[in-house]
């Protein structure tokens, strides 16, 4: 079974959607990465969110934002896939997936993420370069990371 994606506005979303991101976000951010922090920051309302589903369930999902709003570049977070559903490759999917409708929605190939490190290599396999220092987000250590990639 495979997952289909589909990318909304806030506003687009179902209640039953934004129940389950949010109940996605906080199973793998809040649960099982032992890290209290405040998921709901007022950021989504401007977010496009790309939602991955499968078998009827949201499974994998990205906040996706235009230039200058998070970042001064276009960026990527709440990068999140069930756990069940990692050993499937689901992850690669979904950035690749979120890099292709930040260049078309946004009119960008300059990308930046604050990415856990642990992912670095996840990250760089899809052309993401670490700038700058590791640093503590919400207690855990992170780095910035950018993607340019002309078309």
């Amino acid at each position: 079974m495979s997952v289909v994606f589909s990318v909304k506005s806030f506003d687009m979303l179902s209640t039953k959607e934004l129940y389950e991101m949010l109940r996605l976000r906080a199973a793998v951010f809040v649960v099982e990465q032992d890290c209290v922090y405040q998921d709901l920051d007022a950021k989504d309302q401007y977010a496009l969110h790309l939602i991955g589903v499968k078998n009827d369930e949201i499974i994998a999902y990205t906040r996706l934002f235009d230039k200058g709003f998070y970042f001064e570049e276009a960026s990527i977070g709440r990068v999140v896939v069930a756990q069940e559903e990692r050993a499937y490759g689901y992850g690669h999917q979904l950035i690749a997936e979120s890099i292709r409708v930040i260049t078309e929605e946004f009119n960008t190939t300059v990308i930046k993420i604050s990415a856990q490190c642990y992912l670095q290599k996840f990250y760089n396999a899809h052309g993401f370069k670490q700038v700058g220092e590791e640093y503590l987000e919400d207690g855990l250590p992170h780095i910035a990371m950018i993607r340019d990639v002309k078309l």
